[in-house]
């Protein structure tokens, strides 16, 4: 494992059925749940985790995931329960959408 490199990452989720049930079925991840009030993700490209939680969900960070077929996957985050809330534009090296998740969070996806 190499020093200073993102290695986990942790969400908030307010409903731990349904955001496992949006990533696994939009993006193929899969859950490891550890009690009640955490599950972890993986085949995500980075190893992370769902906390259940009662708070209002603050974004921090915006969190990009990679994808190849950009509008293939809008369509899919649609299908599958996301709200897209910036709709694809381009910046310099790619093009980019961003979407909110069934918990609130919001999350970017880009292709070259």
């Amino acid at each position: 494992m190499e020093s200073n490199h993102i290695n986990y990452l942790e969400l908030y989720a307010k409903d731990l059925e349904a955001v496992k049930t949006f990533y696994s079925k939009a993006f193929g991840w899969t859950f490891t749940d550890y009690g009640p009030t955490y599950t972890a993700f993986s085949n995500s490209g980075l190893e992370g985790g769902f906390e259940k939680t009662g708070k209002a969900i603050i974004n921090g960070a915006l969190v990009v995931l990679y994808h190849k077929d950009l509008e293939g996957i809008k369509d899919k985050v649609i299908a599958c329960g996301g709200k897209i809330s910036v709709d694809i534009f381009s910046f310099p090296g790619g093009r980019r959408f961003q979407f909110i998740d069934p918990s609130g969070n919001e999350l970017a996806v880009w292709s070259e």
